[in-house]
């Protein structure tokens, strides 16, 4: 990054703010930004500085440093969320099956709900195999990004984000919005109360979840986190699933470096290795 690109900026933005921006997100969250994503950080961090009326980057990583509370603004700016409903579908008719294999699943949990397209995705199959929205199975909804968990937990999406769900689907789990919420959708409040949103950052070590856990949706969140921080996430989730649960990721990822961890059984699905201490209570 030249210092003539970054005088032309509304702030002086230097290498060493764009290396102290990366590494204090990795430090907070694990998440690993590549060298191209500069332009990226002064976009999203600019809008803090505006917001807190600082003078500048350096005087932001300072206010950063002192104020804990800005840690979560910190994460919210700098974690990229993509999604969609049913994104990745084969991923949905491999959750239908297991539920048709397992009577007995008790939890789900979407572990990147982002916005809630895949968390609702995931409960419109869980409501349509048991015919209802009172089901056994608790599904859990969890972000590291308290921003967009807050947007899903109120289920509220223009109208041209649901454009691909079939019309069956659109009739039973969302409402058109009128007056101020024309354009909208929102999803039906029975398919809201079938989850639980909270907040999860998964360096943690400990996890607020009961366990064991039947089907874990982790999708493209370990392209993120370097091999260390993979091996070290993975063995907390398969310690969570259960003897026979999924773990279900993303199509870019690609666990054949852990093998005595997971073990793939299908198209980007997994299941923990044999030997491994998988939870079995």
């Amino acid at each position: 990054m030249s210092e003539l690109k970054s005088l032309e900026r509304e702030f002086a933005y230097t290498t060493a703010h764009f290396n102290t921006a990366r590494t204090t997100l990795y430090r907070f969250s694990g998440i690993k930004l590549a060298d191209s994503k500069d332009a990226m950080v002064y976009s999203r961090l600019v809008r803090r500085i505006r917001t807190l009326k600082l003078s500048g980057f350096s005087a932001y990583f300072d206010y950063l440093l002192a104020q804990e509370s800005e840690h979560q603004e910190f994460i919210n700016a700098l974690t990229t969320n993509q999604t969609a409903f049913f994104r990745e579908p084969h991923h949905f008719e491999i959750l239908r099956k297991y539920l048709l294999e397992h009577p007995d699943t008790k939890r789900i949990w979407c572990a990147a709900s982002s916005t809630g397209e895949e968390p609702y995705s995931i409960a419109m199959v869980v409501a349509e195999h048991f015919g209802n929205f009172n089901t056994p199975i608790e599904i859990i909804a969890s972000d590291i990004d308290s921003g967009v968990l807050h947007k899903a937990e109120q289920g509220i999406y223009p109208l041209e984000r649901i454009e691909a769900i079939s019309e069956i689907r659109k009739k039973r789990f969302f409402h058109r919005g009128k007056g101020a919420q024309f354009g909208n959708a929102r999803v039906a409040p029975e398919l809201r109360q079938m989850l639980q949103f909270t907040r999860i950052n998964l360096l943690d070590s400990f996890w607020p979840l009961k366990t064991p856990i039947d089907v874990i949706f982790c999708r493209n969140v370990m392209i993120y986190f370097d091999k260390e921080t993979q091996e070290v996430i993975l063995k907390h989730m398969m310690n969570s699933l259960s003897e026979d649960g999924l773990y279900i990721a993303g199509h870019s990822e690609n666990f054949n470096m852990f093998p005595q961890i997971i073990t793939a059984v299908g198209q980007t699905t997994y299941r923990a290795a044999k030997g491994s201490s998988s939870a079995k209570t």
